[in-house]
């Protein structure tokens, strides 16, 4: 059972002011931000919003997209003098300059797999026949635009490879619009599917395929306007998409959301239904079997497995009448349970049971299970019969994150990836029936990944509990017992995990002789529901004392220095930074909020934003709307105090969490007086909340970013 929320509203602390370091240019003259007379009540409370005006669409209102272009141009000119600049951007260009694959999809014969050679903006999608064949590419997505901003998102290929299906992301945005590419020919069908949003890809043989979509917008909406709606399609090829079925949907409830998985064996389509971002679901299949036998109006009759979102369902496959999953169903922390759909009243069977560590995911792959688990949020894999016994480990290396274990029944292959903070991807082959792992592709590095120490430490927060995080530095600074300029990262919500991952920003800061931290907060999934739990709603606090407590410990503990803490976070994590920031800001030198929710009172009202209530809570309800209000970034600025420098980082095609959040809190923050340090925010084009974007912007952004908070922090290349 959940755990009780508890609503822990941290009392404001004593400023301290810490050492303002030189400054590269002389005072900025931030641009005028109109302050508007906006204000309402709610809950007897008057709420001021002056830049309310700030929401609009930078497409379509000349006041915002101006205020945009001079933010960026005293932005800009700050930026390029900072004196490690170039430094950082170069590095990341040489930390990136290698050779990197995705992990295979096999279908039929054929192997289908992405590769970047190095420094493109796109990863490029190959095809080889076996393991040895000549690769040859399908897919540049490096062709399709000049700036390099439309992407190639999500991709399939057919059961037997004949057709490869596949989604396009254009400027960084949730909009997704679909493609069919036959493989033999490499010629783009006239196939198109527009308006698909949060959608799997499900091929039913090579007669089509399964995804979800949202009406169509209403015209120069499309950015902001709330998605409700969506519904299961069906799209058979070479037909268009006005012709598509519509498989499941469920108008009396305007905000279910529905996707579509088919198991390995084509047998049946598993329905995946929710009503926010929490992980509770109902189930519904179809027999796909029965589909052409049946009469018109009946083909996608779906039966209904479970009818209460209560909890977290996640299909492995089916086999025949078979059905797997795993599922938080009287095990926070997930179990193995399957289902036999031909008998007259099926019941779940325990296959695995719940252990002390997280079961993240299954498959069935040949004749074993292989499932996926978080101990103390790195990976360990576990093979076992289809019955859950005899179970071995999959050996891995130190702390560090597997993921992918995708295939199919009666084939023993699966590939799989591992990385960790010092180790960029590398991919492997395994062979469940020998038992055999070997490489596929491996990284050749321009770094020594021996030279860094990849720890873990336990710190206590301000509750007594204790919280896991990782830190990352050189060998020479662990060794010495040296402090130094630390960047801290955090996200603490919506059941997510945070896991070991390689990221050539984070080594060229801990080249350039930092320290990176990265600490598993509640709200995320390291520990199941209760980690969740402990840390959403009126237990929201929680995740600010645990980042709070998260810095000083690195402080405490001369991992970091003094006046050399930077912190960084995006999206939750953003709005993360930005609470921190208002409770703490004597704690931190430099801020980094990326694509923030900055604006709790008003969140719900824009494209995703209604999911959200889950983790926030409604802000139309009153005991919601004191918490929120209590820790609103935009709402909670210390007028008077001695702030960080703070870097806000947004774009103006994210349509997950609109750029409003972020102008609007620039805004106050900037017309507040909060000390001698910057308050800038840099605004990308032709980008989204990150997926997609092009290598060149990665790279021009995190060097903005490292050279801002280094700037602030006090790293100094070399020393």
């Amino acid at each position: 059972m959940p755990c009780a929320l508890r609503a822990l509203l941290a009392a404001w602390l004593v400023v301290c002011a810490l050492p303002v370091k030189a400054d590269p240019v002389t005072a900025i003259a931030y641009p005028e931000s109109r302050r508007g007379d906006v204000a309402e009540v709610q809950f007897g409370e008057r709420i001021a919003d002056p830049y309310r005006w700030l929401e609009n669409d930078v497409r379509s209102d000349p006041e915002v997209a101006d205020w945009v272009v001079r933010q960026n141009q005293v932005s800009r000119d700050y930026l390029d003098k900072l004196p490690q600049r170039e430094w950082f951007a170069a590095r990341m260009r040489e930390l990136l300059n290698f050779e990197r694959f995705g992990i295979p999809v096999k279908a039929g014969a054929r192997y289908f797999y992405t590769r970047n050679s190095g420094l493109q903006n796109q990863p490029q999608l190959f095809m080889r026949r076996g393991l040895t064949g000549k690769p040859r590419l399908l897919i540049d997505p490096n062709l399709w635009a000049k700036d390099a901003a439309t992407a190639l998102d999500d991709w399939k290929p057919s059961r037997r490879g004949k057709y490869l299906l596949y989604s396009v992301q254009d400027g960084g945005s949730d909009w997704r619009t679909l493609h069919v590419l036959d493989v033999a020919s490499g010629a783009v069908m006239a196939d198109e599917v527009r308006w698909a949003k949060f959608t799997h890809l499900a091929w039913i043989g090579e007669e089509g395929f399964l995804y979800s979509r949202f009406p169509q917008p209403e015209a120069g909406t499309d950015f902001q306007a709330l998605n409700y709606n969506q519904s299961l399609w069906f799209h058979r090829i070479g037909t268009p998409q006005s012709a598509d079925e519509q498989v499941f949907a469920t108008p009396d409830h305007p905000t279910y959301s529905h996707s579509a998985e088919v198991t390995a064996d084509g047998r049946h389509a598993v329905i995946i239904s929710s009503i926010g971002t929490d992980a509770r679901h109902e189930l519904h299949v179809i027999d796909l079997s029965r589909r052409a036998r049946a009469k018109a109006g009946d083909a996608w009759k779906a039966r209904a497995l479970v009818t209460d979102f209560d909890h977290d369902w996640k299909l492995v496959d089916g086999l025949g009448k078979n059905l797997w999953f795993v599922t938080n169903l009287d095990a926070p922390r997930y179990r193995l349970v399957g289902i036999d759909l031909s008998l007259p009243d099926p019941q779940w069977r325990e296959l695995v049971p719940e252990s002390t560590e997280v079961l993240e995911q299954g498959a069935i792959i040949g004749d074993k299970l292989v499932l996926s688990y978080l101990k103390d949020a790195a990976s360990r894999a576990l093979i076992l019969d289809l019955h859950g016994k005899g179970a071995k480990e999959l050996a891995l290396t130190g702390l560090g994150t597997a993921s992918g274990f995708k295939g199919r029944p009666g084939d023993p292959e699966t590939f799989y990836s591992y990385t960790s903070f010092n180790q960029p991807a590398a991919i492997y082959r395994l062979n469940l029936t020998t038992g055999e792992s070997q490489p596929f592709a491996k990284p050749a590095l321009t770094f020594n990944p021996a030279d860094f120490l990849v720890d873990q430490q336990f710190y206590t927060s301000k509750d007594g509990t204790r919280v896991p995080m990782f830190i990352v530095r050189s060998k020479a600074a662990a060794n010495a017992h040296r402090a130094v300029p630390t960047l801290l990262y955090g996200y603490g919500g919506f059941d997510i995990a945070l896991t070991p991952g390689y990221s050539a920003a984070r080594m060229a800061w801990l080249q350039a002789g930092g320290a990176f931290a990265l600490a598993n907060l509640r709200g995320g999934g390291e520990y199941g529901r209760e980690w969740h739990d402990a840390g959403r709603l009126h237990a929201k606090q929680n995740v600010f004392d645990d980042f709070i407590a998260a810095g000083e410990f690195l402080i405490a503990q001369g991992i970091s220095t003094k006046d050399g803490l930077a912190i960084q976070g995006g999206s939750n994590g953003g709005l993360l930074v930005g609470a921190v920031v208002n409770q703490r800001p004597d704690l931190f030198a430099a801020a980094n909020p990326q694509v923030g929710v900055m604006d709790m009172l008003r969140f719900d009202r824009f494209t995703a934003g209604r999911y959200w209530v889950d983790d926030y809570g409604h802000p139309d309800r009153e005991a919601d709307f004191r918490v929120l209000r209590s820790y609103s970034p935009y709402h909670n600025i210390r007028v008077g105090a001695d702030y960080p420098a703070v870097l806000v980082t947004t774009a103006d095609t994210d349509d997950r969490v609109v750029p409003g959040h972020s102008f609007k809190y620039t805004a106050a923050l900037q017309a507040a007086e909060l000390g001698p340090r910057p308050h800038l925010i840099r605004i990308e084009s032709r980008a989204g909340h990150g997926s997609g974007k092009p290598t060149d912007k990665a790279i021009e952004e995190n060097a903005d970013i490292l050279a801002f908070l280094a700037q602030w922090s006090g790293l100094k290349v070399g020393e």
